[in-house]
């Protein structure tokens, strides 16, 4: 059974947004997490508050990652601003913690006393943010700036966003549809623009249609897979493996096919137990990280397999995992024979 994810401090994200709406940045940011169209929108509204003006070009300081060194921050930290109230210095991927013991000493002394018409933002885009709490370089950072971890929203408030981004471009979406667009696209934002700007540009009418998500939009790859094994459920071969072949016309190599469908089935399993166990969606939901409709819908799916089924999937697929990456076989002949073995029998 997998452990439960830990829900994402969102603190540092709720502090940035008062002081923007309050007009009054902090000194110190770092920018980080997978929400990477939130991570932009509010460094674009940092740099609006802050480099206002036909100066605006004059204070705004980027240092590269590999120029980066105590002194090359020092020295963009002493840039006073032109004609303006503050200076915005901006050090894209650039690990902090992985430093010198030296270096480290360095930036500890120079966040600790950053200038009043400074604002300083760490962003994290290619690499991850790790910060280890032990050190002096967090209590730095905890003492005189703000963590902000951009994670993915909460399923009320990324409704309200899709419906506000369709409305934008003058159509509107029944909040209904517009969950199944996020179950259907992935529930990423950076992702989620693109395919509400197809649809919308596909919608001959003003009001959104489920064929018009259905005609246009791109479905993620673990979505495509839920479909796969709820036909099995249904005892439907045929749609099983012409799900399949959509993948394989989509041109996904069968080991990331059997990478999803893996989780797929050990999410099925988990859920199956949780049903025996008289447990409900919450519990399913908290253990993986899904959001309630996601729960409700692997719950709806894992009624339809036995136990046994469910263990013995997770096993073959676990076999034939290993056996594409290490025996020379066709992947894809050893994942269609897969489907085959599981489509009988699928029942209870």
């Amino acid at each position: 059974m997998p452990s439960k994810e830990k829900k994402p401090d969102t603190a540092g994200y709720q502090q940035l947004r008062r002081d923007l709406e309050a007009g009054t940045p902090g000194r110190l940011y770092i920018f980080h997490g997978e929400e990477t169209y939130l991570r932009d929108h509010y460094l674009a509204r940092l740099k609006e508050q802050l480099l206002s003006g036909g100066m605006g070009e004059f204070n705004f300081h980027a240092v590269p990652a590999g120029e980066m060194s105590p002194r090359r921050l020092e020295e963009a930290l002493d840039c006073l601003p032109m004609m303006a109230q503050r200076t915005l210095v901006q050090v894209t991927d650039f690990d902090l913690f992985k430093a010198g013991e030296k270096d480290r000493e360095g930036y500890v002394a120079l966040l600790s006393d950053l200038p009043d018409y400074v604002c300083l933002v760490f962003v994290y885009d290619l690499i991850p943010y790790k910060g280890d709490a032990r050190t002096k370089l967090a209590a730095a950072i905890q003492a005189h700036g703000t963590v902000v971890n951009f994670a993915r929203q909460e399923t009320g408030e990324l409704v309200k966003w899709v419906r506000r981004r369709f409305r934008s471009l003058d159509k509107q979406i029944s909040a209904g549809l517009a969950e199944e667009l996020i179950a259907l696209c992935g529930d990423l934002m950076t992702n989620l623009i693109g395919e509400i700007e197809k649809v919308a540009a596909y919608a001959k009418g003003e009001e959104i249609t489920r064929a018009d998500v259905e005609a246009v939009a791109t479905p993620q790859l673990d979505t495509v897979v839920f479909r796969m094994t709820d036909a099995i459920g249904a005892r439907n071969f045929d749609r099983a493996a012409q799900v399949l072949g959509e993948l394989y016309q989509m041109q996904e190599h069968p080991i990331k096919i059997m990478g999803a469908l893996g989780r797929q089935l050990r999410q099925l399993y988990s859920a199956r137990l949780a049903l025996d166990r008289g447990k409900g969606a919450s519990y399913v939901a908290e253990l993986w990280g899904l959001r309630p409709f996601q729960a409700e819908k692997l719950l709806g799916a894992a009624r339809r397999f036995s136990l046994d089924w469910c263990r013995r999937a997770v096993v073959r697929c676990g076999q034939t995992d290993v056996a594409m990456k290490s025996t020379g076989q066709d992947p894809q002949e050893l994942l269609t024979a897969l489907l085959l073995e599981l489509a009988a029998p699928a029942e209870k």
